[in-house]
């Protein structure tokens, strides 16, 4: 089987526990490449997480003839342009989500990769996670009966990040409309179709209540899978406490979870009730990146592509109702 080298563009907070290791842990992957715009820090992260090579540039890694693929985590309005260099190089590309901040970027970046036949995957890692197939395992064994509703609530206070008014680029709105929903809402709508199936209608409302910064801080959405399981859900971070409720409302039962907490998982129907609690991998994105890795050695279908993410930011648009 062949070894395959990764390089990671923006070696920042994500790839320090999330991600970067589990590049290292795969079986027949490497992290053979870091880069970051601040040579100092590139090769910080390069010397503690032994890594080779190291960059201030990200030409010079994607076309590093020693690379075999390469994992873009910086900020969302950098993902494009760095993808698109990437598929020019002919290389198998990953990218942190959101995959891009609209969709008509997401369906540029997805159209070159096809054309050209390269793998693309998007770091939507819980659609690998043990606690989230269990729920999959439920639904699809019609556990709870007929899927009628899935209904998310999550809120938060306002960090000191926020109330401090310093620029925070997940907060521009010109970087991530929907400020944290970008960050946050991906994962659970992602996570939604992936349990129910493709949406075929959404909408929404979004604003900016606290007036902290210039993105969305307030979203409420609406939405309806392809089988007719409709769904809503409720975001906010400006709130007094912080919450993370899904609920899934079926004919005959109801699954109760936390989209970030780790809680236990919950089936409760005729009055019985089963409660799992099944830990995450450590590093978190683990089984993303293995699936990745038997996508490319032994073609088994990855969860998680282009396709896949080009679907949730066009959901996650329309509930903004980004026109």
């Amino acid at each position: 089987m062949k070894n395959y080298k990764w390089g990671i563009i923006g070696c920042g907070s994500v790839t320090e526990r999330k991600s970067g290791p589990a590049y290292q842990e795969a079986a027949n992957f490497e992290l053979h490449a870091v880069m970051r715009r601040d040579i100092e820090k590139a090769e910080n992260y390069a010397k503690r997480h032994k890594v080779p090579k190291f960059y201030s540039n990200a030409d010079d890694l994607i076309n590093d003839p020693d690379v075999d693929a390469v994992y873009i985590a910086t900020p969302p309005d950098s993902h494009a342009l760095y993808a698109l260099k990437v598929a020019a190089a002919g290389k198998p590309c990953c990218i942190e989500k959101p995959m891009a901040p609209s969709y008509e970027e997401c369906i540029s970046i997805e159209k070159v990769f096809e054309e050209k036949g390269l793998p693309l995957f998007v770091a939507y890692y819980r659609r690998s996670l043990p606690r989230f197939l269990k729920i999959k395992e439920w639904l699809d064994q019609n556990k709870i009966g007929e899927v009628r509703y899935v209904n998310y609530v999550y809120t938060r206070t306002a960090s000191l990040q926020d109330t401090s008014m310093d620029y925070y680029w997940r907060t521009d709105k010109k970087i991530a409309y929907g400020g944290y929903f970008d960050d946050l809402a991906s994962h659970a709508l992602d996570l939604f179709v992936f349990l129910l199936g493709d949406v075929t209608e959404a909408n929404g409302i979004s604003k900016n209540q606290q007036g902290l910064y210039t993105a969305m801080d307030a979203v409420v959405g609406n939405w309806v899978h392809g089988s007719g399981v409709t769904g809503s859900g409720s975001w906010n971070f400006g709130a007094d406490i912080q919450q993370d409720k899904v609920e899934i409302m079926g004919s005959n039962g109801i699954i109760r979870f936390a989209v970030f907490n780790d809680e236990p998982i919950v089936l409760e129907k005729k009055g019985e009730r089963e409660s799992l609690f099944i830990e995450n991998p450590d590093p978190i994105q683990l089984h993303h990146v293995e699936n990745i890795e038997k996508q490319l050695l032994e073609g088994v279908s990855h969860p998680s592509t282009g396709e896949t993410a080009v679907h949730t930011t066009w959901i996650m648009d329309e509930i903004l109702n980004k026109k």
